[in-house]
């Protein structure tokens, strides 16, 4: 009976056995089936697989084609597998999936691995299970949930994902997804601006070792750190150097070389908003984008948006130009103009306003501290104003700006405010004539710690606006640079007051007759007198109108020295017509906008306009080389030695009332350049014109950046002559003959 039993019933329990094998598989086909069809949950549709969206920065990419800068809740943008180096792929496959290109998205063997070893075995170091396609389906469609059932239930989710994946794309563009998604720490999202942040290369140009680090950031960004944590990242490098060498993608020989090597981290820079090249550039063109956003949709009907979409912004930057700027800048501000404000202020007390009264310095403290993140932060917590007053007066720690880099300290927030009122700053931007690209952008010194952008900010001009009371008097008045009218007082009635009467600022060859290239090379304020009461002021604003100035200028014989405001920008786009053959073009910041899959969106022009005839363009340049040969500027010939490069340097000092706002206009035949330095506010300047006038503040900026654009081979500046009117004209003051009546042209405006 026994034996009968045992022989009846073992088919049915193998039937049994089998009925429920079989409905396991069915439930788990089930699973998947209901699992990819999103009926259990969020799954990515069909479309969402052939597009994935990541959040892209914008990229801001310079003329001569390198990156400027992101613009974005995170610094990512995106490559082709094309533009990423071997090394990289090397590494990555060697490290975290070396049979990628032998599964389908799930490797059975490494699962297996990881249920004997790590699950039953609990042995930790023997590796994770996820592939590489695993990790990108969880970089592009996160985890939901966090719990350790729904982590399973999410890793399932990333199996199917996986497959799908390696279903809709080829290998290499899993990689360069890949690479596109993951985060390297240090504020770099994406491959591109990991290879910018820590080696300032192309992800193409990575050697071996270099890819080894970024691949090792990948297990643990911030603890593999190479600047926060070196020991740690050599060791982590070294591991997915040996793994390299384990499967044969390193011969011993390298193997060895590279594992020796140190990592050099002398070319990391974080890639934020507040750092890098062209920060005050990135702003305006953040603020410039978001506008342009508003009235631009994408084919779905959405708006596009700077920060999220990928939009590359292709500038007319020249980022060495534009790094020789900044460098200029540092250079002359570091070594020696805040070193002798600092020297000054000592016998100030270190007060940095000068001739105002408590009550004046209190308004201009009380207003930087209301312009403060702080100062929000604790009104929107409901602070009461005194209280806030208070908080301000309270030491904490705090990181400030200084020329050797950021120093750690403990000080009260409103003393911070006048610490930072102790530093100059400056504005330059380069507009190349012709084009009206602008070639070099530097809002300030640093804008991280100053964010006014002073390109942007109205300010006294000084001397340097009298070109345009010069060219009134050339096109308008029918005279020329060889001229000669008196250097005698001239008063103007002023209604109701008494007369001004403008002071010159040397007595050099007073009551003498002089050329107005002698005059204006030595910045004569008798003479632009002169010349506007032979003229008028409607004249000179006329001109500077059609010039671009759109400043608000008082039509009064005052604007003859310099009183009117204007900006860096305004000024740099006029001296840029001069050398335009008088033909005024308006700066371009942008040439054309794409999508982030290459697609342009829009492209841009400059508008212009013939302000000037040819000949009075000519001659101001003549005019304004005496500046530079024999007159005001005559430093950036035996300083700097800028006429070693070219003779063809045109410019003009200003210097305002009480030594306030220090200016350098410098044109040459393919680049106009306008300089401003000065305080924050026109109370914080020199006392006196050693260091507190044009040619000692702002003259050698342009001469540093000068020199290092002629000395650059790569760019291959233009050293030649500007362009001849297409008419004969004399320019020799020593010979002058006037050949060319002003009546023999016509000219259509």
């Amino acid at each position: 009976m026994t034996s009968k039993k045992s022989v009846s019933g073992s088919p049915k329990y193998v039937r049994t056995l089998w009925k429920i094998f079989a409905g396991l598989w069915v439930a788990i086909i089930l699973f998947f089936l209901l699992l990819s069809l999103g009926w259990l949950g969020f799954m990515p549709s069909f479309e969402e697989l052939e597009n994935p969206r990541s959040l892209q920065a914008s990229e801001v990419l310079s003329d001569d084609g390198q990156t400027l800068g992101y613009i974005g809740l995170e610094n990512r943008s995106n490559v082709t597998y094309d533009q990423i180096s071997p090394n990289l792929v090397n590494a990555l496959i060697a490290t975290e999936d070396v049979r990628f290109y032998r599964h389908s998205g799930i490797d059975p063997r490494s699962l297996g691995r990881v249920f004997f070893k790590t699950i039953i075995g609990r042995k930790g170091s023997s590796g994770g299970g996820s592939t590489i396609t695993q990790q990108l389906a969880k970089n592009l469609f996160p985890r939901e949930h966090k719990s350790k059932l729904g982590t399973v239930f999410s890793k399932f989710k990333e199996w199917v994902v996986a497959v799908k994946l390696e279903h809709n794309y080829s290998k290499q563009e899993i990689i360069a997804m890949y690479f596109n998604t993951v985060d390297f720490g240090s504020n770099a999202y994406g491959v591109k601006t990991a290879s910018k942040t820590f080696f300032d290369k192309a992800p193409s140009e990575l050697d071996v070792h270099e890819a080894a680090v970024l691949v090792g950031l990948l297990k643990a960004p911030s603890t593999y750190n190479p600047v926060r944590h070196p020991d740690n990242a050599l060791d982590r490098r070294n591991t997915v150097l040996y793994q390299m060498h384990r499967y044969d993608y390193l011969s011993d020989d390298d193997y060895e070389k590279y594992k020796a090597m140190p990592i050099d981290m002398s070319r990391y820079s974080l890639q934020t908003h507040n750092d890098g090249t062209a920060t005050y550039l990135r702003e305006y063109l953040r603020t410039y984008m978001k506008d342009w956003c508003k009235h631009h949709r994408k084919p779905n009907g959405e708006y596009y948006n700077v920060h999220k979409d990928g939009l590359k912004i292709y500038t007319t930057i020249d980022s060495r130009m534009q790094r020789y700027a900044e460098q200029a800048v540092r250079e002359h501000f570091s070594k020696e103009i805040q070193p002798a404000f600092e020297r000054e202020l000592k016998n100030r007390k270190g007060n940095p306003f000068c001739d105002i009264s408590k009550e004046q310095e209190e308004k201009f403290l009380t207003q930087a501290m209301k312009n403060s993140d702080r100062y929000r932060a604790l009104k929107a917590a409901g602070m009461s104003q005194k209280d806030i007053r208070s908080a301000f007066n309270e030491k904490v720690n705090m990181r400030v700006f200084s020329w050797k880099g950021t120093r750690d300290t403990v000080m009260s927030p409103w003393d911070s405010l006048i610490y930072c009122k102790k530093f100059l700053n400056a504005g330059l931007m380069s507009v190349e004539p012709g084009t009206g690209y602008v070639r070099a952008y530097v809002g300030g010194i640093n804008y991280r710690y100053f964010k006014y952008d002073n390109v942007q900010s109205h300010r006294q001009v000084g001397s340097t606006f009298k070109p345009f009371v010069y060219t009134m008097a050339l096109q308008d008045l029918g005279m020329y640079p060889c001229t000669e009218v008196p250097n005698s007082e001239v008063c103007f009635e002023v209604w109701g007051q008494p007369d001004w009467c403008p002071k010159n600022s040397s007595h050099e060859r007073e009551g003498e007759m002089v050329t107005l290239k002698w005059a204006l090379a030595h910045s004569i304020n008798w003479v632009s007198a002169y010349l506007m009461k032979q003229g008028s002021p409607e004249q000179v604003v006329n001109i500077a109108r059609k010039m671009g100035v759109r400043s608000p200028i008082d039509v009064v014989p005052a604007i003859a020295v310099g009183t009117p405001e204007i900006t860096v920008y305004e000024m740099a786009a006029a001296m840029a017509t001069f050398a335009n053959k008088g033909e005024y073009v308006e700066p371009l910041f942008v040439t054309r906008i794409e999508d982030s899959k290459g697609m342009v969106l829009e492209r841009f022009t400059p508008k212009r306009s013939q302000a000037l005839n040819e000949v009075t363009a000519y001659m101001m340049l003549e005019l304004m080389k005496g500046v530079v040969q024999s007159g005001t500027g005559v430093r950036l010939n035996y300083k700097y030695g800028l006429n070693k490069y070219s003779t063809a340097i045109a410019g003009k000092t200003g210097t305002t009332q009480n030594n306030s706002d220090c200016w350098f206009v410098g044109i040459t035949p393919k680049l106009a350049t306008a300089v401003w330095t000065g305080g924050e506010l026109r109370s914080i300047h020199f006392r006196n014109m050693t260091y507190g006038q044009g040619a000692a503040m702002a003259l050698p900026i342009f001469g540093h950046y000068m020199k290092r654009i002629y000395e650059d081979p790569s760019i291959k500046f233009y050293r030649g002559d500007f362009e001849r009117p297409s008419v004969p004209v004399e320019m020799d003051c020593s010979n002058f003959q006037q050949e060319v009546e002003k009546e023999d042209f016509e000219w259509d405006f």
